[in-house]
């Protein structure tokens, strides 16, 4: 069954409550990630060209150590933690498709004098144009200090360093957090690689699933549930700070609005109805969430207190409008209709006022998201197949991403450069994960333990 166009759950304004309803073991994001050092030197070039970025070439040998001591984060020690650090950012700078970095595991490792100090000859002798060296060392509270360097080979100088001390199990995120450095640093554009993904878990027969709600990191590591599955969790979003999201979910047949903590694993009730209601979405500020309603056969568009309250109707054209997705800068809403006769996509003040059509380019169009730079819209395109598809915001040069039978619900990295969404499979009809830069060429799908929906990229982490 196709996922566009159902109903998917009910709600009306309530006071807010604090629940504890479905919810599995609290999930706390783990310590805050404290920067020891940085420094940013002369850079002989910044890449623009993306031809330029796949060919340059890029060295990631393992991170060294001073000494080869203990850590929770890996039992055999700092040494064997360093390699898996310069895997990790071998894998994100080459999964963007951006990048074909050579990783830890086809090069020297340096000696931990040399991270300050390469050996430029014996990189330059390998055709290195960049080198990535970093260090890991552990420290006497327990905690890791993780080093990171990037060096021009050309300048046969460092162009920029930064440092952290991370818990043993946050280790990943320093990892994450060079691989911005580097990217940010090589392109001049926003990181997302430290940043995670909600998404919503699927098992179970076609006409019984069980819908978990799941995160993970953006690479799919650190993969928990957060909801048991004994009642259908759908559409979340995270709030613009990150630390919460707001899903729709049934609970005993009836639908609510929940806003999640993630730091304490607590979760509010936002609001709630008998009657079907729609995609939950944060406004930028954070203040408020947008959702769609079915009252007496017509769908509108409403608006209400991220902590509850009177909901304000925002749409009430006949018909079904819904979704809803704040410009950056809060003053539009592009949002989904069929007021014409088919799915089309449509944008208004936030108000709900000075509401005109967008797409005119043959077919249907749904579940429209505004990029994080506030250019562009992915939407759903379905003329027979869905394909993800962007356009610019005044609805001109539409063009798609995706060409495959079901790909569906986009939602953007941080940086606005990455579009993620969920495929369904034509002949098993199971759903997963995929990835997809704004070239549409460089397709990769994220690995999740069951099958997997309605994702939601999160921003930067603190």
């Amino acid at each position: 069954m196709k996922h566009l166009g159902i109903a998917l759950a009910f709600l009306v304004a309530a006071p807010a409550a604090a629940q504890q309803t479905d919810l599995g073991e609290p999930l706390p994001e783990g310590g805050e990630v404290e920067i020891i050092e940085q420094s940013d030197g002369g850079l002989s070039f910044t890449v623009t060209d993306e031809s330029a970025w796949e060919n340059l070439g890029i060295a990631i040998p393992a991170f060294a150590t001073d000494r080869n001591v203990p850590t929770p984060a890996n039992q055999s020690g700092t040494a064997a933690l360093g390699l898996e650090l310069a895997r990790v950012v071998t894998a994100d700078l080459r999964n963007n498709g951006l990048f074909e970095p050579t990783g830890p595991d086809a090069l020297p490792r340096p000696q931990f004098a040399n991270i300050t100090s390469p050996e430029w000859n014996v990189w330059a002798n390998r055709g290195a144009e960049m080198l990535v060296q970093g260090y890991v060392r552990g420290r006497s509270d327990g905690r890791l200090t993780v080093g990171c360097y990037l060096y021009d080979m050309a300048l046969r100088d460092e162009l920029v360093r930064e440092g952290w001390v991370v818990q043993p199990a946050d280790w990943r995120r320093a990892a994450h957090k060079c691989a911005d450095l580097i990217y940010s640093r090589l392109t001049g554009e926003s990181p997302f690689f430290d940043s995670r993904i909600a998404y919503i878990a699927e098992t179970g027969p076609k006409d019984n699933r069980t819908k978990r709600l799941a995160i993970m990191d953006s690479d799919g590591a650190n993969h928990r549930f957060i909801t048991t599955g004994r009642s259908t969790a759908l559409t979340p979003r995270y709030s613009p700070d990150y630390r919460q999201l707001v899903y729709l979910s049934y609970v005993d047949g009836n639908p609510r609005i929940y806003v999640y903590d993630i730091g304490t694993g607590q979760q509010t009730l936002v609001t709630q109805s008998e009657n079907p209601t729609f995609a939950p979405r944060w406004s930028p500020d954070g203040r408020s969430i947008l959702y769609s309603m079915a009252v007496n056969g017509n769908t509108d568009i409403y608006r209400v207190g991220a902590q509850g309250g009177r909901s304000e109707r925002l749409t009430d054209a006949p018909g079904i409008d819904i979704g809803g997705s704040y410009s950056p800068d809060g003053s539009k809403i592009v949002f989904e209709s069929d007021r014409s006769g088919s799915q089309q996509i449509y944008v208004m003040d936030a108000d709900g006022s000075n509401q005109q059509r967008l797409s005119f380019f043959g077919g249907r169009a749904a579940t429209p998201e505004w990029s994080p730079r506030g250019d562009q819209i992915a939407f759903t395109h379905i003329t027979g197949d869905f394909r993800v598809a962007v356009m610019n915001t005044n609805g001109r040069n539409m063009r798609y991403l995706t060409n495959s039978w079901q790909d569906e619900a986009p939602t953007w990295a941080p940086n606005g450069r990455i579009v993620q969404f969920f495929r369904t499979e034509r002949n098993t009809g199971s759903t997963s994960l995929w990835q997809v830069d704004l070239t549409g060429e460089n397709e990769r799908r994220l690995p999740t333990p069951v099958d997997a929906s309605d994702p939601a990229w999160g921003p930067i982490l603190p």
